[in-house]
């Protein structure tokens, strides 16, 4: 075979690294900001296991380049922690609570801000992240959020039509409320982009103000209560078939356990079986249709 066919496509490759989508690494490329063994870079180029690749004169280590089977864990980000490796004001960070992976290294898919818990999904697959939080898949993210004050039903009904925020409209998909006591109010809701702040951003444009906000489910995958704040588990198989086809992504590399069955910190699968989904609970919009 000519040395040109052989290896994986440069833009696939740093994808799987997590570095971008496909789209935006083919843009570098196009650039001149990716080298490979000293040389610029050419759209479609195929690179060995054994590449010197650099983007930006930063050499990308061979250990984030490792592609050979694909892990997924969820995590249940209390407040306080951020969605960041480094920190320079020294706060909790999610990654030192996360088990070692056993090839590449963890990616967030999305992020949720420091007073915000809940569901995070992690992945050594860039492109399987890169896909999740691509606007264009139109995946479903559910939150839990209590509202202080007073939430009319027209403030509601402004929320499923659309507000203009800064960054352009954003909505709500549904909407319900879901009970409270005293001046907080709960609401489930469902939108269909991980925007920076968007929920809180949201309330803010109709006049009410967040105070407690918890994601429970992205896509197909639902935090479930045996999943205490600060811990993980790894998807079950069911789970992980429905996440590929979410980022229409074909299941043809070996999954990874994270450890072995047994070893501490390892996580039971969900006890609703292979693939099955919890019912939604009363006052829970469920999957709603695409619009």
């Amino acid at each position: 075979m000519a040395e040109s066919q052989r290896g994986e496509r440069l833009q696939k490759v740093l994808a799987n690294a997590g570095l971008g989508s496909r789209r935006e690494i083919e843009q570098w490329i196009r650039d001149g900001r990716v080298t490979v063994d000293g040389k610029p870079a050419e759209l479609g180029q195929r690179v060995g296991p054994d590449a010197a690749i650099a983007v930006d004169g930063r050499r990308v280590g061979a250990k984030r380049l490792r592609t050979e089977g694909r892990s997924v864990i969820i995590y249940n980000k209390p407040e306080g922690e951020i969605v960041s490796r480094d920190d320079p004001e020294g706060r909790s960070t999610v990654f030192a609570r996360l088990p070692k992976p056993p090839a590449g290294r963890w990616i967030a898919v999305g992020r949720l801000d420091v007073n915000s818990a809940g569901l995070l999904l992690f992945t050594n697959d860039g492109e399987l992240a890169n896909r999740l939080m691509h606007p264009r898949r139109q995946i479903e993210r559910e939150y839990a959020v209590r509202v202080l004050g007073e939430v009319t039903d027209e403030m509601l009904q402004t929320l499923v039509n659309g507000v203009e925020l800064e960054d352009g409209p954003a909505r709500c998909e549904e909407i319900v409320r879901s009970g409270g006591e005293g001046v907080n109010r709960w609401f489930h809701l469902v939108i269909m982009e991980g925007r920076n702040r968007e929920v809180r951003r949201l309330w803010d444009a109709v006049g009410a103000t967040v105070n407690r906000l918890k994601r429970v489910r992205f896509g197909p995958v639902i935090l479930d209560s045996k999943v205490k704040a600060g811990q993980w588990r790894e998807l079950t198989p069911g789970e992980r078939t429905a996440l590929l086809a979410e980022a229409g992504l074909p299941d043809n590399r070996p999954w990874l356990d994270v450890l072995p069955p047994g070893r501490p910190g390892a996580r039971k699968p969900s006890p609703w079986g292979r693939g099955a989904r919890r019912a939604p609970e009363p006052g829970r919009p469920g999957r709603s249709r695409r619009r």
